[in-house]
C-alpha cells in the first residue's frame, strides 16, 4: 500500500480545505446517486480500505449496517474515534479478507484500488464476500486532474497521487467483468474542471457540481449489481411469515421454513 500511518492526519486535513471540502461534497453526491437503487435497512455493507471512516460514517447515516477494514492501525484508530460502536472495524489486508463467501450484502471500494499492490486480488475478494453487489470509486486517468496532479511529469515531484495507479473507466470495466462476471450497471463521474475550479463561487460551482458521464470527471464511480446470484431475502431467513402470505398459502409451507415470533 502507498498510504502510511502518517497519512491519516493528512487525509482528514485535506477534506477540511476549501477545495477538499467541495470535492468531498461531490464525491458523496456521486456515491448517493450510484447506490440509490440498493436496499438499505438491515443490509450489511463492508468498506474495504475504510481509512479514517469518513465515507463509512456517511454510509452508516444512509441506513446500512456497516463494517470496515483497513491495513493501517492509525487509520483504524481514527475511524474508531469517528464512528464509535456504530461500525465493526477490522485490521486486515484487503487482498485477504477474513470473511465468508457472501457474508455481506454489499461491498464498497472507494479510492482504494489505486493505492494497493494487488488491485485485482482486492477486487476478487470484494466480489467473493458480497451477495448483492459492489460499489467502486476511483481516480480517472482521462481527467484534467490526472494531468495536473497524477501524471509524473519530468519536472514534477513525487507524491502519493503521482505514485498511485489511476484507472480509466474502460479499464475498470474490464477488471470488474473479469473478477465478477458482471458489467457495471451504472458509471458516472464528478469534478471535470482543474482543482483550482473546485470552489463554491459561480460559475465554477455550476461546472463542478453536476454528475457527468464516466470519462469527464476527476473521480469516477461504478456500481455493479449481482443479479440472479442468490435471493436477497431467502424464505428460510424469515423469522416470521410476511404479511403478504395468506392463510391459505401458510398451510402449504413446511414447518421448518419459518418460525413464528412469540
Amino acid at each position: 500500500m502507498i498510504w502510511d500511518g502518517f497519512d491519516a492526519e493528512k487525509f482528514d486535513a485535506w477534506f477540511k480545505t476549501p477545495a477538499g471540502k467541495f470535492a468531498l461534497e461531490q464525491e458523496v453526491g456521486l456515491m448517493d446517486y450510484l447506490l440509490s437503487s440498493w436496499p438499505r435497512r438491515k443490509r450489511k455493507l463492508l468498506e474495504v480500505g475504510c481509512g479514517t471512516g469518513l465515507f463509512l460514517d456517511h454510509l452508516y447515516r444512509c441506513g446500512f449496517d456497516v463494517s470496515g477494514v483497513d491495513h493501517s492501525p492509525v487509520m483504524l484508530d481514527a475511524a474508531h474515534k469517528r464512528l464509535g460502536n456504530r461500525a465493526s472495524l477490522y485490521l486486515c489486508n484487503g487482498e485477504h479478507l477474513p470473511f465468508l463467501d457472501n457474508e455481506f450484502d454489499f461491498t464498497v471500494l472507494w479510492t482504494v484500488l489505486e493505492f494497493c499492490s494487488e488491485p485485482e486480488e482486492m477486487l476478487r475478494e470484494a466480489v467473493r464476500v458480497s451477495a448483492g453487489g459492489i460499489l467502486i470509486g476511483f481516480l480517472n486517468r482521462h481527467s484534467i486532474y490526472f494531468f495536473t496532479h497524477g501524471r509524473m511529469w519530468p519536472w514534477a515531484s513525487s507524491s502519493t497521487l503521482r505514485n498511485a495507479y489511476w484507472f480509466s473507466p474502460s479499464e475498470m470495466r474490464r477488471a470488474v467483468k473479469k473478477a465478477s462476471g458482471y458489467s457495471p450497471a451504472a458509471t458516472r463521474s464528478v469534478l471535470p474542471g482543474p482543482m483550482w475550479t473546485w470552489q463554491e463561487r459561480p460559475p465554477f460551482k455550476q461546472l463542478n457540481g453536476l454528475i457527468y458521464p464516466p470519462y469527464f470527471g476527476a473521480f469516477t464511480g461504478s456500481r455493479i449489481d449481482f443479479t440472479n446470484r442468490r435471493p436477497m431475502n431467502p424464505l428460510h431467513a424469515w423469522k416470521q411469515i410476511p404479511s403478504a402470505v395468506t392463510s391459505a398459502k401458510r398451510k402449504t409451507l413446511k414447518p421448518e421454513c419459518f418460525r413464528d415470533s412469540k
